[in-house]
């Protein structure tokens, strides 16, 4: 099987999180951030992640790709059972982390800015919709500020250091994008509890966090 994928892109990160936490293997591919033409000709619309299966069929969406491996599997790995303070949580961090995240991305060394027109490509169209990429930029310290307060809340609801709900569940799945694309923010303060379930997501998964692309 073949995984085209941003390293930036959390949902991404979903559908490589299922492979390795079944030690299945599969080819990675990043593509270029302004690529249209591969995956409109797989799945008809440019949206990564996207699976191409060993039949050669393509599918895109993160967790179609999740549940296909988890349902391929003798022994899956993920309970449905939810947390609704970590749904809460989610939600109200999901309401302003990415003016803090999305105008360091283009700056960042991943592979799919590696041309000046892929970083062109994706500040344009982020910028259509959250802003002006350097004036969120002078919002640094303050989203900074309170995306630390927001981990400590988070250290509360963590029931253990290997899965946010004591065992691993799509919760681990929603949550482990936002704290891996975080290491990227050197300013954060994280605490223990939520560092340790961050390390141990990365290692169970086999997908690397950021920190040696911080800033």
């Amino acid at each position: 099987m073949h995984l085209y994928v941003y390293d930036h892109c959390p949902f991404c990160v979903k559908a490589r999180m299922i492979f390795g936490l079944h030690q299945q293997p599969v080819e990675l591919s990043f593509l270029l951030n302004d690529d249209e033409e591969t995956p409109n000709k797989l799945i008809g619309k440019k949206m990564l992640p996207i699976l191409v299966k060993d039949d050669c069929s393509a599918m895109g969406e993160s967790l179609d790709i999740v549940d296909y491996i988890e349902s391929r599997s003798a022994t899956p790995r993920l309970s449905t059972t939810t947390s609704p303070a970590l749904a809460q949580w989610l939600a109200e961090v999901g309401t302003y982390i990415n003016k803090l995240l999305l105008p360091i991305m283009p700056t960042t060394d991943f592979a799919e800015f590696s041309t000046p027109s892929s970083r062109d490509y994706y500040s344009a169209k982020k910028q259509a919709y959250i802003g002006d990429f350097d004036s969120l930029r002078e919002q640094r310290a303050m989203l900074v500020e309170k995306i630390n307060q927001d981990l400590i809340r988070l250290a509360d609801i963590i029931k253990s250091p290997h899965a946010v709900n004591g065992t691993l569940s799509y919760d681990d799945i929603h949550l482990f994008p936002v704290l891996r694309n975080l290491t990227l923010v050197k300013a954060i303060t994280w605490p223990a509890p939520v560092a340790a379930l961050r390390d141990s997501l990365s290692a169970q998964t086999a997908v690397p966090l950021l920190f040696d692309l911080a800033h």
